[in-house]
C-alpha cells in the first residue's frame, strides 16, 4: 500500500509558467540590489562564499552578481543560487507581488491524501525555503500543514537514483510504498530504478507512448494502492 507521496512542484503541483514567467524574472530583476544590500549579513555572506566555491575562485561582489544572473539565465540547479532566490521570493510573497500557484486538482488531492493519513513530501530543485514559501502563500492560504517534510538538491540531484535512495533511507519507508510524482521523465526513471512507484504528470500535450510510467493529466487521475 502507499504510505507516502513525494511530489515535484514545477509542472506537477504548479504551472511551469508561474516559475518561468513570475518567479524567475522577479529574481533576475532584484538579485543585484538584494545581494549588494545584504552582502555583509552572515547568512548571505556564507552563500556568497558558496558561490565562490562552486566556481572555484574568489569573485568580487559585482562578479558574484554576474555569476548568479548567468545561472538564472541558464536555469542552473545550484544550491546557493536557489537559496538566494528563495530569500528574494520571500520578499515578493510577503509584499503581495504574487501568490504561489497551485492547481486546484493538486490542492484537493493533497488534502484528501493527508486526511487519509498518507504522508506527503516535496522534492524540488528549488530550495526547501522556496518550497515552503510557494505552499505558504497560495490563493488557498497556507498549505504547509499538509506536508511532513521537504527535500531539495542538498539530498542530491533529481535525476540521480542515489538521491531517491537517500530519501528512502531518511524516511524509513519501503521503496514500493512510496509514490513519486513529476513531469520530468528522467526524474521518474531515477525514482523507479530504486523501486518507487511513479506517476508521470502530462498536463499539456500528448501522452508519451513509449514511457514506462503511469501517465496522468492531473492529480484526479492518480490512484494510490490501498493494499
Amino acid at each position: 500500500m502507499t504510505k507516502a507521496v513525494i511530489t515535484d512542484i514545477e509542472g506537477t503541483t504548479s504551472s511551469l509558467s508561474f516559475v518561468k514567467d513570475v518567479l524567475f524574472p522577479y529574481a533576475r530583476k532584484n538579485i543585484e540590489s538584494f545581494v549588494l544590500e545584504h552582502a555583509k549579513e552572515d547568512h548571505i555572506a556564507q552563500l556568497i562564499q558558496d558561490v565562490h566555491a562552486e566556481v572555484n575562485k574568489k569573485l568580487t561582489l559585482e562578479e558574484t552578481v554576474t555569476q548568479l544572473t548567468q545561472w538564472i539565465d541558464e536555469d542552473k540547479k545550484i544550491t546557493p543560487l536557489k537559496a538566494i532566490q528563495g530569500l528574494l521570493w520571500e520578499e515578493g510573497y510577503k509584499s503581495g507581488d504574487f501568490k504561489g500557484h497551485i492547481y486546484l486538482d493538486a490542492k484537493n488531492c493533497l488534502e484528501s491524501w493527508h486526511n487519509q493519513s498518507i504522508a506527503l513530501y516535496v522534492y524540488s530543485s528549488g530550495s526547501v525555503y522556496a518550497q515552503k514559501l510557494l505552499f505558504g502563500y497560495t490563493v488557498y492560504g497556507d498549505l504547509n500543514n499538509l506536508f511532513s517534510g521537504y527535500f531539495d538538491t542538498k539530498i542530491g540531484a533529481k535525476t540521480d537514483p542515489s538521491s531517491y535512495q537517500n530519501i528512502i533511507n531518511k524516511l524509513g519507508i519501503e521503496a514500493n510504498e512510496l509514490v513519486f510524482l513529476s513531469d520530468i521523465e528522467s526524474e521518474l526513471d531515477a525514482a523507479k530504478s530504486v523501486g518507487m512507484q511513479t506517476f508521470y504528470l502530462v498536463r499539456e500535450g500528448q501522452p508519451h507512448s513509449d514511457s514506462v510510467h503511469k501517465q496522468v493529466s492531473n492529480f484526479d487521475s492518480i490512484i494510490l494502492t490501498s493494499s
